[in-house]
């Protein structure tokens, strides 16, 4: 007998008939014998649906009211999915993320999870009923209710089956793993059997979106063995794990993951001293802009052109800083660009193998497609390019690196 945590998405609890599919699942396992906890999305469409309802009273709804809003999105589902449950002859209880105490920090819209009460819950278990929660929410010290982001259900899943210790939490989607890189993309992309924590971890937080990056880091940080499957058809899935399988036949590059939600800003001809990248950054961060690549040139005159990436959702805010220091540091001028991608390759046998990079560049410049900036870390090679290009470019990667399918094996 296993303790499983199994979270579903808001494409696998869409509509009742999913709702109803996905009871039967859960019921086929508990009939196998295993404990179950459920952790369940709102209905696919309905987030959106609440977040429209709050920008027609304001632009700019204020963040706490806005996390009361959106999490009653969780509470019909749970509730639909224990009467399913209950219906088939299956004890089922559904709890909010303030029930079970999910207790997180105060950031509204964005919140991290602090620690997870798991008594309940285990008495519940004990009891043979299987639990239902609601994702992507929890609460803060003070009762407030708070919600974890987007994608925030996976982290809510993963971050339960560390609490409980689960043998295994299984990330139900709409796709039956983990992909070479988006199949939508790249016609030849490939099912990987197994990725380790490192590689999906780079591989989330670089634009691949079938996983939270919260998520990845959780199950890595607690070694809670994690599986991505369909929601509605058989097969083994991905299996994310620790292990890193030392074997001739591993590829160097397990996957290529791209980012289309990526914009540029560059301030010329600031003067070159100490500290002018705090100078720069710190009121970007104080404006809570995440940074991600940083490029700085120092000129002869010595002057600097610092240049930085920001998620494209953040570019006006971003600018309206960056003007303001602009001003005050006499620099020359500020310029943006709203138009380009991120592409990365990532592997970790990338440690073990020279010349990857200059693999992707040559791969990249055949295609005649300019680099503009670059970033490495030990598993990964990250390229900003104009974003017209990107699906090309990806597709020359998925190539050049030997991740294309055999014939009639493709993911489509």
């Amino acid at each position: 007998m296993a303790l499983i945590v199994q979270k579903f998405g808001g494409t696998s609890v869409g509509t009742v008939e999913r709702i109803e599919q996905v009871a039967e699942k859960v019921k086929k396992f508990r009939d196998g014998g295993d404990d179950i906890v459920v952790v369940v999305s709102a209905m696919s469409g309905e987030t959106n649906r609440l977040i429209d309802l709050a920008k027609q009273i304001s632009e700019q709804p204020v963040p706490r009211e806005l996390d009361v809003m959106v999490s009653t999105g969780e509470q019909v589902t749970i509730a639909l999915l224990a009467m399913a449950l209950i219906k088939r002859g299956v004890p089922a209880v559904s709890y909010t993320g303030n029930q079970v105490r999910i207790l997180t920090d105060s950031a509204h819209t964005k919140a991290r999870i602090l620690q997870i009460d798991a008594q309940r819950i285990q008495r519940d278990i004990k009891a043979g009923r299987v639990v239902v929660v609601a994702g992507f929410q929890g609460v803060d010290e003070k009762g407030n209710i708070t919600t974890l982001g987007r994608g925030g259900s996976d982290t809510t899943g993963v971050a339960l089956a560390a609490a409980l210790k689960a043998d295994e939490c299984q990330i139900y989607t709409d796709v039956d793993g983990v992909y070479t890189t988006d199949p939508r993309v790249v016609a030849k992309a490939q099912r990987l059997d197994k990725i380790t924590f490192e590689e999906m971890l780079e591989m989330a937080s670089l634009g691949s979106k079938v996983l939270q990056i919260r998520a990845v880091e959780f199950a890595g940080k607690y070694s809670v063995p994690l599986r991505v499957l369909h929601s509605f058809q058989e097969g083994p899935g991905t299996l994310i794990t620790l292990d890193e399988e030392e074997s001739m036949e591993q590829p160097i590059i397990s996957g290529i993951a791209f980012n289309r939600d990526e914009a540029k800003l560059t301030i010329r001809g600031v003067p070159d001293t100490p500290g002018v990248a705090f100078k720069i950054l710190g009121p970007i961060s104080a404006a809570n802009v995440e940074v991600d690549m940083i490029v700085q040139n120092v000129a002869h005159d010595n002057t600097t052109d610092f240049t930085f990436t920001v998620h494209r959702n953040d570019y006006n805010n971003a600018l309206q800083v960056l003007q303001g220091i602009a001003a005050e540091m006499g620099a020359r001028e500020v310029i943006g660009d709203t138009n380009i991608a991120k592409v990365s390759i990532v592997g970790v046998g990338m440690r073990s193998h020279a010349g990857v990079a200059s693999r992707m560049f040559e791969a990249l410049a055949k295609e005649n497609i300019n680099i503009q900036m670059i970033s490495t870390s030990e598993i990964k090679v990250s390229v900003v390019i104009e974003e017209k290009y990107l699906e090309l470019a990806v597709r020359a990667l998925h190539t050049a690196f030997e991740l294309d399918a055999p014939a009639g094996n493709t993911a489509e």
